[in-house]
């Protein structure tokens, strides 16, 4: 008699073939191929005819179906389901194994299972965290009384699998930002008489975030200039980041004032993007007469270093940032710089770092800009405050010297 400590022959085979389903072989596998062989096995090791995969949607509301073997149409026909609602649906919201001993309309909400003949079934969710991430389940055509081990076989397969999908998305996740943020950075600084400039972006070893920087010719004949941060990493805010870069550009075109420009952002952020926040800093300059007109949401103000004066924060109205408060009022600030003077834009990846007052960055940020060229400027001041050491958060950094042209 085998002791009660030790499971079964039988259930050893079991626990051995699922602690395959996330092996190194697989970990090389693209998402795509990685999900077809997890299900195959799955579906193998219980002798089912059918597996399914449903994972939760940005929003948390419901399941989509992502890879399936004997259930493909969930996929082809991009079933979702309600988190609450049906097998899967109450998997989700109590987080917990669902045996379904007979299948029928009252306990389903996929009429897809009920097409395809399935009699029973047994669910358990994807956790990461305590946090459910989606929904594995298996089923059969005749008629099956899954066993609290089946579930406990099931739930472990759904714990590994839970971690690599997890891994996987947030491999793509991050490789998706990057790339987006890439093609969002304007591809190639524009060309202005009077006006030189130089920029660095640099992802930081952290989730990339929704830093950018933004300048762009306005058909006035200034030049626009933009600096901000969302809230938040990941995809989501580069998306976001990606919408208010595009919607500051059509509103810049739209209003020569600074001020309004921001406020419009606001209210259509506010509006369309709920809990979205974020610092922006928007200025124009004009090429001819060396003035700047400038609004900052909640935003750094930049750096301003002149010949014979050291670099210092430039003094300017600091309004709400975008996205926390009804700003129906937001201010101007209007700067006469002299022949030769620089301005540096910048986020807080620049200035901020674990374990050291803000003042400081600050402060060495201030000490490093000179009344020099743009790019040089650029190279003094990420070796400065960078060097060798890598920052967790993005660093955007826009460097601007108003060079008057002489009168003929």
């Amino acid at each position: 008699m085998a002791s009660p400590l030790c499971p079964p022959p039988d259930a050893e085979d079991k626990l051995r073939d699922i602690r395959s389903v996330t092996d190194a072989a697989l970990s090389y596998l693209g998402a795509d191929d990685f999900l077809t062989a997890l299900l195959g096995r799955v579906k193998e090791i219980l002798d089912a005819d059918t597996v399914a995969l449903l994972l939760l949607d940005s929003s948390g509301r419901q399941l989509i179906a992502t890879a399936a073997s004997g259930l493909e149409e969930e996929v082809s026909q991009g079933v979702r389901i309600p988190v609450g609602g049906g097998f899967a649906g109450r998997i989700a919201a109590e987080r917990r194994p669902v045996i379904l001993e007979h299948v029928d309309h009252g306990n389903v909400f996929n009429p897809i299972l009920l097409e395809k003949g399935i009699q029973s079934l047994v669910g358990v969710p994807l956790l990461v965290h305590g946090a459910v991430i989606g929904v594995l389940h298996v089923g059969t055509v005749h008629n099956r009384v899954f066993t609290s081990d089946d579930a406990a076989l099931l739930q472990l397969a759904a714990d590994r699998a839970a971690l690599a999908v997890q891994s996987l998305r947030s491999r793509e996740d991050r490789a998706a930002t990057a790339a987006l943020q890439r093609s969002l950075l304007p591809s190639a600084l524009p060309v202005m008489r009077g006006v030189e400039i130089a920029a660095r972006y640099v992802p930081g070893d952290g989730p990339v975030g929704g830093d950018w920087y933004d300048v762009f010719p306005l058909p006035w004949g200034e030049l626009g200039v933009v600096v901000g941060d969302v809230a938040g990493s990941g995809l989501g805010g580069a998306v976001v980041m990606g919408r208010m870069r595009s919607s500051l550009r059509s509103y810049a075109l739209e209003f020569p004032d600074t001020a309004a420009v921001l406020r419009k952002l606001d209210q259509k952020m506010q509006y369309f993007e709920g809990e979205v926040m974020a610092t922006v800093s928007y200025a124009m300059l004009d090429p001819v007469s060396g003035q700047l007109r400038i609004s900052s949401a909640g935003h750094f103000p930049p750096v301003v270093a002149a010949p014979g004066r050291p670099g210092a924060l430039a003094e300017i109205a600091v309004d709400a940032p975008i996205g926390v408060a009804d700003a129906a009022r937001r201010q101007v600030t209007t700067l006469a710089l002299v022949p030769s003077a620089v301005l540096c834009f910048f986020t807080d990846g620049l200035v901020e770092r674990r374990n050291k007052p803000l003042d400081d960055g600050i402060t060495r940020l201030c000490e490093t800009v000179s009344p020099g060229p743009p790019e040089s400027v650029c190279i003094s001041v990420m070796g400065a405050l960078v060097g060798s050491e890598h920052s967790r958060d993005d660093i955007a950094l826009l460097v601007l010297r108003w060079q008057p042209e002489a009168p003929s």
